[in-house]
């Protein structure tokens, strides 16, 4: 088992590097980088990006010196700049370096967990997911359980009454919740109960209230899961329909197979033979899908939720770096996803392996 987990956790460092890799070069070549963003901002004539490029290349440059310039450069909208500010916003960027230097200079910060700084937020990188990550973590967390909690029964439960009336009222409930979209059951919640036109019972900006540190522990968690009702309610009725009937199918694919008939010849319960023999099996399938259903829960399901509930979380901030080229910020919340996926995966096999212990993985590679 040891050198199993051992081998597994090397395997992380090349996945890694792909991934880091692929991404690096795919990202740094498509337009609209943070050096056209920069040249945007100052053809505006924004004053705050003109003086940021004027105190990082240590003099003052007007306005007008802008205008009057007629160079041209390689930049897209870079006409009538000055060629020295647009030297300026390269070096300011990293992008005086050539594009291989910029790579091995990631991968060399990225090794000691130095993700640099972002571009448009004077924050580091590891600051602004420190800040944003309590947000995503609630969502993702309480939503993943409620769901796990409510589907795997009714999975069970639809599987034992397979066709009956139970059965096809819940699984038309289950088509509708499937059917519409996650952002619209969000709307449909704040109309009616955050104050949108009906009730004003649940808050609808951020993860506490004003004051939250002077609340009682009882107070804090109270007011905590008061503004967390409403998003987690919409992630949950958006999400459960899918693990339900894949708990459903696995189970019914399971109570068919030659093992349950000798078991029932015998006499067993059938309480003992579905929790005791079906269950078990029925649940690897399940236990497969966990780590793709939290990390999709985590960091990209919660990301219209996090606009429509005003929560400033993982998602909110991923969207943002993207829209503005802050590359630090992409490839730094890329690094810190790849390397929670990675790891949870490896958490989902040594859950086989306790669920089922005839699963080793370990002997299965030596063998292969």
């Amino acid at each position: 088992m040891f050198v199993y987990i051992l081998r597994r956790l090397v395997l992380i460092i090349p996945t890694l590097l792909g991934i880091l890799t692929l991404n690096f070069f795919i990202i740094q070549v498509a337009p609209g980088g943070p050096v056209e963003q920069m040249i945007a901002r100052l053809q505006g004539l924004d004053v705050a990006a003109t003086a940021r490029v004027s105190s990082s290349g240590g003099g003052e440059t007007t306005g007008a010196q802008f205008r009057d310039s007629s160079s041209t450069s390689a930049y897209r909208g870079a006409r009538g700049l000055d060629p020295a500010i647009i030297t300026r916003i390269e070096k300011m960027y990293g992008f005086d370096q050539p594009l291989w230097k910029r790579y091995l200079g990631m991968l060399r910060n990225y090794a000691v967990f130095d993700l640099g700084e972002s571009f448009f937020r004077s924050k580091s990188v590891l600051a602004l997911i420190g800040e944003k990550i309590p947000v995503s973590l609630s969502l993702g967390l309480w939503s993943t359980l409620i769901i796990y909690l409510l589907s795997i029964p009714l999975g069970i439960a639809k599987a034992v009454r397979h066709g009956s009336r139970f059965d096809i009222w819940t699984s038309t409930i289950m088509v509708v919740g499937n059917a519409v979209p996650v952002f619209l059951f969000a709307i449909l919640l704040v109309v009616l109960f955050a104050g949108g036109s009906y009730f004003n019972w649940f808050p609808l900006r951020g993860l506490t209230s004003p004051g939250w540190e002077h609340l009682s522990l009882t107070g804090k968690v109270l007011d905590y899961f008061w503004h967390l009702a409403l998003p987690v309610t919409a992630m949950v009725i958006g999400g459960f329909a899918t693990l339900t009937m894949l708990t459903k199918n696995s189970f019914l694919d399971e109570i068919g197979k030659q093992y349950v008939v000798t078991a029932r010849a015998k006499g067993l319960p059938e309480g003992r033979i579905l929790y005791g023999h079906i269950f078990r099996n029925a649940m690897l399938l399940i236990i497969a899908g966990f780590p793709a259903a939290f990390i999709a829960m985590f960091f990209t399901g919660s990301l219209l939720i996090e606009v429509i509930f005003s929560l400033d979380g993982l998602g909110l901030l991923g969207f943002e770096a993207t829209i503005s080229r802050d590359y630090p910020v992409i490839f730094g919340s890329l690094y810190i996803f790849t390397l929670i996926g990675l790891f949870t995966k490896l958490v989902s096999d040594l859950t086989y392996m306790l669920v089922d212990p005839r699963i080793d993985f370990a002997h299965r590679q030596d063998a292969a």
